[in-house]
């Protein structure tokens, strides 16, 4: 075998090779096809824990293109404003994708927000203590004119809470590496004022108690895994008669960063 010949076959082999393992590291699962079906409509009640749904507010719409895109990535999702008894209201939008490939990932806030105009001039990551996990979160300040809108908000890649960015991708670098495809979801909480430390503690406590009315299966859609074993030992302390909301304010549980540095 002359050795043009040789290497051609080489050539040809490390092909073939390169081939079947893009193959086999390409992931073919979807998660989501593997899940319960869960309708987010249905699994968030209008009313719970003093607060009700408030239809004379809504959440940050997005523009038609927005939303074309936006009607790609997801396949569910769902926004309201609910006020409680002294008036005080808290914007709440969760949006749930079954695929979450490098084409189809979560829409987030810090896109979102500045495509209605909004600047974002403010930015940090915090903790969010629920009682049943500790969430991972960002923490943001969108501004438009006179409106002041401090978030919070947090993402899920398949069974895992993170942070995004970086550990995001790692997640889903973690999934593409076991054949599959992870659903997401992504949970922001916001509200109007100029304080954010004051609006922080009232999303913290807005959130603690929503979780705390959906069922088990509905909660774990929104936590994921969150604070691992702590999720069962909580489930069955927040049964317990008297229990107080674990919120952890936004002076302790967060770091913020000016949004330009």
């Amino acid at each position: 075998m002359n050795r043009q010949l040789r290497a051609s076959l080489l050539v040809g082999a490390a092909m073939v090779l390169a081939a079947l393992a893009t193959r086999a590291l390409t992931p073919a699962t979807r998660l989501a096809d593997t899940r319960a079906r869960f309708d987010l409509a249905s699994s968030i009640p209008t009313r719970f824990a003093g607060w009700s749904v408030d239809t004379s507010l809504a959440p940050v719409a997005a523009n038609p293109d927005s939303q074309a895109a936006l009607d790609r990535i997801y396949d569910q999702t769902l926004g309201r404003t609910y006020i409680d008894a002294n008036g005080q209201r808290v914007m709440l939008s969760i949006a749930y994708g079954g695929d979450q490939s490098k084409a189809l990932q979560l829409h987030l806030p810090e896109v979102c927000y500045v495509a209605q105009g909004f600047q974002i001039v403010q930015k940090g990551e915090g903790v969010l203590a629920t009682g049943f996990g500790t969430l991972p979160v960002k923490r943001l300040v969108a501004r438009a004119d006179v409106r002041n809108e401090p978030i919070t908000y947090w993402i899920t890649v398949g069974d895992q809470a993170t942070r995004a960015g970086l550990a995001q991708k790692l997640q889903m670098l973690a999934y593409g590496l076991s054949g599959k495809i992870p659903d997401g979801m992504l949970v922001r909480v916001s509200t109007i004022d100029p304080d954010p430390v004051s609006a922080y503690r009232v999303q913290d406590a807005f959130s603690h108690a929503m979780l705390a009315a959906l069922t088990p299966q509905s909660r774990t859609r929104l936590l994921g895994n969150a604070g691992g074993a702590q999720v069962q030992a909580a489930q069955a302390h927040a049964q317990a008669a008297g229990d107080a909301p674990a919120v952890a304010t936004a002076a302790a549980s967060s770091r913020t960063i000016p949004a330009n540095r």
